[in-house]
């Protein structure tokens, strides 16, 4: 168990640094010394920005502030004022959904793997009925969702093309 968490983290804290650049891209601040001088308050120097870029990746590997503050060389009361100014939460925001976009497209790499379980569970013969009709709910479930996605697309599809049909109209 130790191992699974560890292989995930480990890539992930390497990632990081790339994560928070590509964040503060998303921001419009330019890379190299000025999007560190965002995350600075009057005072300090770039070692500041470079302990908020370890903080937040902190905030994704420890199981809470003060492991995090910790791991970081900071105080807690400090992250937590961190945790206040706009463009820290802005760049934490982003780097979570970096995160959170890592682990889906890692679960979407077993989706094969977990429809196959699925259905063999449903239809073997020696499961318990109970498991097979959990098992077969699901399949119907999943497949219904997939069928009401791709309506959702194509009706976004129709209406863009519409939309772009219609500015070049006008």
């Amino acid at each position: 168990m130790i191992t699974a968490v560890r292989t995930w983290i480990t890539p992930f804290a390497l990632l990081s640094k790339a994560i928070l650049q590509n964040s503060w891209s998303r921001l419009g601040v330019q890379n190299g010394s000025g999007w560190r001088r965002a995350m600075e308050i009057k005072g300090h120097g770039t070692k500041f920005g470079r302990k908020k870029e370890a903080a937040i990746a902190a905030l994704l590997t420890q199981r809470n502030i003060e492991e995090a503050a910790k791991s970081v060389g900071i105080s807690p009361t400090t992250l937590l004022s961190w945790t206040k100014v706009p463009e820290f939460q802005a760049a934490y925001r982003e780097a979570r959904r970096a995160a959170y976009s890592q682990a889906v497209a890692r679960l979407q790499q077993g989706a094969t793997a977990a429809a196959t379980t699925l259905l063999k569970v449903m239809l073997d013969q020696g499961t318990p009925a109970s498991v097979r009709v959990r098992a077969a709910e699901c399949v119907m479930n999943h497949s219904s969702k997939a069928i009401e996605i791709e309506d959702v697309e194509a009706r976004v599809a129709a209406l863009e093309a519409a939309a772009e049909g219609s500015a070049q109209g006008r």
